[in-house]
């Protein structure tokens, strides 16, 4: 992995619906986990579900995140589904 890029990985039925386990995005300086976010859901067709009614949970290296956390080089960059349960 190099340090000029963020590992994005999917995790549970976002892979499954996304069809991709990981790829890779350039790190930008002040980029935030909501930016890239914003910018695969401008994908169209099954990325847009990234920013629907339900968000997805967020985990930079490991941890949970929030949308305006910064990512950087050699991050690796996780999206969840949102939890549901009753």
């Amino acid at each position: 992995m190099s340090d000029n890029t963020i590992t994005v990985r999917f995790f549970a039925r976002l892979r499954e619906e996304l069809e991709t386990e990981e790829l890779n995005v350039e790190a930008l300086p002040g980029l935030t986990a909501g930016d890239v976010l914003a910018e695969l859901a401008s994908r169209g067709g099954r990325w847009a579900q990234l920013q629907g009614d339900q968000p997805v949970m967020i985990a930079i290296n490991q941890t949970m995140a929030k949308a305006g956390s910064s990512v950087q080089g050699g991050d690796e960059l996780a999206f969840f589904p949102p939890v549901t349960g009753g």
